[in-house]
């Protein structure tokens, strides 16, 4: 498709750019530009649009609003080392807006679309991606319903927006383990619900149980199943994995897709890059217990979650209302940080790719 597109007349300057750039933090600056693309029931997919970034206007009956048919995803755009720009594994994250879609009667955005709509938008305001250490560009599709009117019903109107913001490293002073609260009164998700989609009503749902981590003195709550609270499932909006052993005989385990928790996209690229660095990996179910007696026998020694953000973050600590304990000593675990490194390189083109994962975009 050729998308419309709309300058915007009224730019950022070098110089506030270059400001947003050097301490950009995580989604408070914005590019000048945005994609959009609408579907009617009566149409389908419209011409894309890359429009100035600014504000919408929106009925105040429109079913967004009301009935929550709202998804995202989440990438990234890195520079490379001869100054071009990819981005990781797209298709996956196309792949996974239609299966949200899907879930929350919304169309499913082509994928070819989806690729078009990320090609355009980082083509015209490229001079964001910045080159520096951990630096990126931080790409967010979205889909709202649109329709006006308060019938209880899939939408017959919707508008696929794209936005993007520079993010830096995730930990600016180096990386840091955090310490998790495991929630047993609140459920993130229950079989049959909306678990493995990537919609807003996931994350409105988990702020309750975010804050009740952090007023136990906890950076995140990790979830746990909707019928026994034993095993483990995610970590905010993260995937968890375990480390067992150590060295070269290290076997990295995450819990296994139930349909209650989110296909992460890092997630499925670590299990196959873990066996690319010699480790074992496999997906399994991981009670509240194992976890704890693994890391008093000292057989469970590095947990980490994963996700676009922070590439990978290490658990030090748990608490939970009856206990708490700490993982290995406490700090980053060596395979967690050679995990990061190595998907941090193959990410910004100073690894090879053998998988085909990067996306060229300039």
């Amino acid at each position: 498709m050729a998308f419309i597109v709309q300058r915007n007349p009224n730019p950022h300057s070098d110089a506030d750019r270059a400001a947003a750039l050097a301490n950009p933090g995580f989604g408070r600056f914005f590019t000048d530009h945005m994609v959009r693309i609408d579907w009617t029931q009566s149409d389908g997919w419209g011409p894309g649009a890359v429009l100035p970034y600014g504000p919408l206007t929106l009925d105040p009956a429109v079913s967004a609003l009301h009935y929550g048919q709202l998804i995202f995803e989440g990438l990234k755009a890195y520079r490379q080392p001869d100054g071009s720009i990819a981005t990781f594994r797209p298709d996956a994250n196309a792949a996974r807006m239609a299966r949200s879609a899907y879930r929350l009667a919304m169309p499913a955005l082509p994928t070819e679309l989806f690729l078009e709509s990320v090609q355009a938008l980082v083509e015209l305001d490229q001079a964001w991606v910045d080159d520096g250490p951990e630096a990126s560009l931080y790409l967010r599709p979205l889909m709202i319903a649109t329709e006006v009117g308060l019938g209880v019903r899939p939408s017959n109107a919707y508008s696929y927006l794209l936005i993007a913001s520079p993010v830096g490293p995730y930990f600016a002073s180096g990386v840091k383990p955090v310490t998790v609260w495991l929630s047993t009164e609140f459920s993130r998700a229950a079989p049959g619900g909306t678990g493995d989609a990537k919609c807003a009503g996931n994350y409105a749902a988990s702020m309750v149980a975010q804050a009740q981590a952090q007023q136990q003195g906890c950076d995140q709550v990790v979830w746990l199943d909707a019928v026994e609270h034993r095993y483990v499932e995610e970590m905010g909006g993260m995937n968890l994995y375990f480390v067992f052993g150590s060295g070269s005989t290290a076997r990295i385990v995450t819990p296994k897709l139930t349909g209650t928790l989110l296909p992460g996209i890092t997630r499925e690229s670590l299990l196959i890059l873990a066996e690319d660095l010699g480790y074992s990996s496999d997906e399994a179910e991981i009670s509240t217990e194992d976890w704890q007696a693994g890391c008093a026998s000292g057989e469970l020694t590095e947990v980490f979650a994963c996700g676009t953000g922070a590439v990978i973050t290490p658990v030090g600590q748990v608490k939970s209302a009856e206990t708490e304990w700490t993982i290995g000593d406490g700090g980053p675990g060596p395979v967690s940080m050679r995990l990061r490194k190595a998907l941090l390189d193959l990410q910004t083109g100073r690894a090879p790719d053998p998988h085909r994962w990067l996306h060229r975009l300039t």
